[in-house]
C-alpha cells in the first residue's frame, strides 16, 4: 500500500510532496518490520534499504533531483542543521505509525562523495512483547539466568556483536526484575526504550556523564539492580566489579565473540582474577538469526555436501551435542517464500545463546589465567551447549536454517 503510494507521488510531474514521500517511507517500513532505513545517494538517482531481519535488501530508487529535499525534510524533523552539509550530524523524532502508535526514530546523517547519506533507525517498542521464555533460550539455559537473578548481587553480562540482540536481553531481564521492592536505575548510550518503574539515564559526554562516572554517582543512589549499558574501558570495568562485590546486582553487556572470551577480556581490563571469579554470575553470549516463515515453512532433505560441512562444523564443537545431531537420518526445514515474508523464506529473528554459568571449575581456571578457549572447553565438558549446537539443534527443531547458521557463523 504505501510502496504504491510512493510511487504514485514520484509519478507527479510537479507538486511532489517531500513530506508525503519521507512519512509514507517510515511507514512502510515499519509496516514491513525494518530496523533501519538507509539512503544512499548514488551518481544518478537515490538507493532506498530496508534492514528487515538483520539483513539489507533495496526497496527503491528514487529520482537524485529530491536527494536534497529528502535530506532537508529529514534534518528539519530531527532539529539538525538544514544549512550544514560537510559535518556528521545526529538526531532523534517521533512519527506516526498507521496503527501501533509512535515510532522513535534515531538518525544519522554523514557527508559522502555523492551527497549526504542518511540512516534512521527506528525504534518501535517491541521490547513490550519480550519475555524470557519467548527470547529463544533453551530449557537449561533459561535455569541458568532465572537462577542467577534470584542473586542478590553479582554480574550478569550479555556478549556478542553489535546487532546480536544483547539490550533485548538485557531489558527483558529488567523487566522481570522490576517489582516495587527494588530501586533500579540504568545508564546507557542511547536509551533505546523507556521502562515504567526504573531510573533511566542517557550519557552525555559533553557535561562529562559517561559510563564510569555515572557508575560511581549511582552508589549514592542507593539502588539494588544497575544496568551498564556497556562495559568499555577499564574504569568503567573496575567500577562495575566494585558494584558487584559490594551488594548490588549489575547487568551489562561487552563486545566479545562467545561467553568464555568476556571473563579473560575482564582480566585483559585490569581486574583481578579473584575478583572475576568471585562477582561474575553468568556470562550470555548471543547472535539473532532469522526465523523461517510459518506460512510457506517446508520439509526437505539436505545434499550430502551440506551435511558434510555441517559434520565438519560439529566436529569442532561439543561431541555430546554432536552425537544427537547426526542429520542422516533428519529432514530439515526452509521457507519457500510467500507474500507474508516478502518472498524472503523468513519472517522475525531468534535468538541463539550460549549461557556460561561459573561453577567451582571455571572460577578455578580463571583464578589461573586460563585462556578463553580452556574456559569453553571445560565449561562444555560441565554442560554448556555452545552457540553453534545451539543454532543447530533450532534449526533441526524447525525454527531456523541451517542456512541462517552458516550464514551468521561462517560466513
Amino acid at each position: 500500500m504505501h510502496d504504491v503510494q510512493i510511487k504514485e507521488e514520484l509519478k507527479k510531474k510537479t507538486g511532489i510532496s517531500i513530506i508525503n514521500v519521507v512519512d509514507l517511507l517510515i511507514k512502510h517500513a515499519h509496516k514491513l518490520r525494518a530496523s533501519d532505513i538507509h539512503i544512499d545517494p548514488s551518481p544518478d538517482s537515490v538507493r532506498i534499504r530496508l534492514r528487515i531481519d538483520g539483513v539489507l535488501q533495496d526497496i527503491f530508487s528514487l529520482p537524485k533531483d529530491i536527494h536534497s529535499e529528502i535530506i532537508s525534510r529529514i534534518k528539519i524533523l530531527t532539529g539538525l542543521r538544514t544549512d550544514e552539509h560537510q559535518a556528521a550530524q545526529d538526531g532523534r523524532f517521533r512519527s506516526l505509525g498507521d496503527k501501533d502508535g509512535i515510532i522513535d526514530i534515531r538518525v544519522s546523517i554523514v557527508p559522502t562523495y555523492y551527497g549526504e547519506n542518511a540512516v534512521l533507525r527506528l525504534l518501535t517498542d517491541q521490547s513490550e512483547t519480550f519475555t524470557l521464555d519467548n527470547l529463544g533460550f533453551s530449557k537449561e539455559n533459561l535455569k541458568k539466568i532465572l537462577d542467577a537473578l534470584r542473586k542478590p548481587y553479582g554480574m550478569i553480562l550479555a556478549t556478542g556483536p553489535t546487532g546480536s540482540g544483547k539490550t533485548t536481553t538485557l531489558y527483558t531481564m529488567i523487566k522481570r526484575l522490576n517489582t516495587k521492592e527494588v530501586s533500579i536505575i540504568t545508564i546507557e548510550d542511547p536509551i533505546e526504550y523507556a521502562i515504567e518503574g526504573i531510573e533511566q539515564v542517557q550519557i552525555n559526554p559533553r557535561t562529562g556523564l559517561n559510563f564510569a562516572n555515572g557508575l560511581r554517582s549511582f552508589l549514592r543512589q542507593d539502588p539494588n539492580i544497575i544496568m551498564v549499558g556497556e562495559i568499555r574501558d577499564i574504569e568503567t570495568a573496575a567500577l562495575a566489579v566494585n558494584t558487584a562485590l559490594t551488594g548490588h546486582l549489575l547487568l551489562s553487556t561487552l563486545h566479545t565473540n562467545d561467553a568464555a572470551t568476556t571473563l579473560p577480556r575482564l582480566l585483559d581490563m585490569k581486574v583481578e582474577s579473584y575478583l572475576v571469579a568471585s562477582t561474575v554470575n553468568i556470562a550470555i553470549g548471543q547472535r539473532l538469526v532469522r526465523r523461517i516463515c510459518p506460512d510457506c515453512k517446508e520439509m526437505y532433505q539436505p545434499s550430502q555436501e551440506v551435511k558434510n560441512r555441517i559434520k565438519a562444523i560439529l566436529n569442532n564443537g561439543s561431541k555430546s551435542v554432536s552425537a544427537i545431531l547426526s542429520l542422516e537420518s533428519y529432514d530439515l526445514w526452509r521457507g519457500k517464500g510467500c507474500q507474508s515474508c516478502n518472498n524472503t523464506g523468513y519472517q522475525g529473528r531468534l535468538g541463539i545463546h550460549e549461557v556460561l554459568a561459573l561453577d567451582n571449575d571455571v572460577r578455578e581456571a580463571i583464578l589461573s589465567r586460563a585462556s578463553a578457549s580452556d574456559i569453553k572447553k571445560i565449561a562444555i565438558k560441565n554442560g554448556m551447549v555452545g552457540m553453534v549446537e545451539d543454532g543447530f539443534l533450532k534449526a533441526k527443531a524447525g525454527l531456523t536454517t541451517i542456512d541462517e547458521i552458516i550464514r551468521v557463523f561462517y560466513e
